[in-house]
């Protein structure tokens, strides 16, 4: 009977591996997590709001990076990894549940951030668990996860201690975790070592699917913030033109950038292709992510603001500064991380997306005094020019190169 319940080996990846049905789901559940951060930037959408925001998807985002290395090495459907994962899932799945009401002021209950906090705790200390489980054999593997646990430990402490204070020193404390758990792992990793990317293919695929699992789920803000008033013409207006938006990031991203990267990474040593992928697209990719997240909290701010204005105002009243520039500064962060991801990738940025981004961020006093709905055209207008641009002057085998 004991073979029965033997834990079956890791199975190591091969080059052309994909990834797998499994994964996917996995996915899925960190998007939601994501998402659930518009829905928290969108019930406070303050400086303070923003910056909360952010703090927790950096919070969100790491972890997914981690898994997505992890999962290059072994297979993620077999055995312990396959536990773990599923472990993973559920947690993350609850700390998107409690996640807007994570940041404690006053006499707030200390449940939902002291729940974000052991959930990360659990993230983290199964990440930690299962990358043991797969160094069998690799002496310099396993001395780099031993430092490794120091900055984890520093985080984690930082983490309950910031849930338990609240206010600002919540907002110190959980920055802090993060910093010191991302910052002292990539050191750990350059000087101590980590292994490589035995699948190229497969961690472009994965944070492909990220991007798109994203920008799919981000047009749930459309549902949330026109309500019951989705059948008045403007705020289907608003709809399409949030459609549209998605549409022109999904074309930036995967017609015009992803295929180049992916090949590029390919071609790179597998000595040199760890550190490449863990900056181009673990750091870069969460410039993509954080950028669909703000736009689409910016999508919902206008059209709540456009279903609950009187007849009179078809378009709506101008947004807030912070709603206005949560909008303008969701395309911008998106635009400038795929130029960093094409830099460090490809070695080439076309200058186009920068003007972009800059005339984008250029508008944003302008859009302050136009109504809700001219704003978001405006962002969409800007966007669909890019695209336009890009597929006459785009030359994909020069990205190659």
């Amino acid at each position: 009977m004991r073979h029965i319940f033997r834990a079956a080996p890791p199975v190591p990846t091969e080059e052309a591996h994909r990834t797998t049905p499994f994964e996917v789901f996995f996915d899925l559940v960190f998007v939601f997590a994501f998402i659930r951060v518009a829905t928290f930037t969108a019930q406070a959408p303050t400086p303070l709001g923003l910056a909360h925001s952010l703090v927790i998807l950096l919070l969100l985002w790491w972890p997914f990076t981690n898994y997505a290395w992890l999962t290059n090495q072994v297979r993620a459907d077999v055995g312990l990894v396959r536990a773990g994962n599923s472990v993973v899932m559920a947690a993350m799945f609850v700390a998107a549940l409690v996640l807007p009401e994570a940041w404690r002021n006053g006499n707030q209950s200390l449940a939902a951030p002291i729940t974000l906090a052991l959930v990360y705790i659990v993230v983290r200390a199964v990440y930690l668990g299962l990358v043991w489980h797969i160094s069998a054999g690799n002496a310099r593997l396993r001395t780099s996860l031993r430092f490794r646990l120091i900055p984890v430990l520093v985080g984690l402490i930082a983490l309950l201690f910031g849930a338990a204070l609240g206010g600002a020193a919540q907002t110190m404390l959980w920055a802090a975790a993060f910093l010191i758990d991302c910052i002292g792992g990539l050191l750990i990793a350059v000087f101590a070592g980590r292994a490589s990317l035995p699948s190229p293919s497969h961690f472009a695929e994965r944070h492909g699917l990220i991007v798109i699992i994203a920008l799919g789920e981000s047009l749930i803000s459309v549902g949330v913030g026109a309500g019951s008033a989705v059948v008045r013409w403007p705020v289907l207006i608003a709809a399409l033109l949030a459609l549209t938006t998605a549409l022109a990031l999904w074309w930036l991203y995967f017609e015009n950038a992803a295929a180049s990267a992916g090949q590029a990474l390919a071609r790179i040593p597998v000595r040199e292709r760890s550190r490449t992928g863990s900056i181009a697209y673990s750091l870069a990719h969460f410039l993509l992510i954080a950028g669909i997240i703000y736009l689409a909290a910016g999508i919902e701010e206008v059209l709540a603001h456009i279903a609950h204005h009187p007849p009179h105002q078809p378009a709506g009243t101008p947004l807030d500064w912070t709603s206005t520039a949560t909008l303008f500064t969701g395309p911008a962060l998106f635009l400038i991380g795929r130029a960093l991801f094409l830099r460090l990738t490809v070695r080439r940025t076309p200058p186009a997306p920068i003007l972009a981004a800059g005339t984008i961020l250029a508008l944003l006093p302008v859009a302050r005094h136009l109504p809700a709905l001219a704003a978001l055209a405006l962002v969409a207008t800007i966007l669909i020019a890019l695209v336009c641009y890009e597929r006459i002057n785009w030359q994909p085998t020069a990205a190659a190169k």
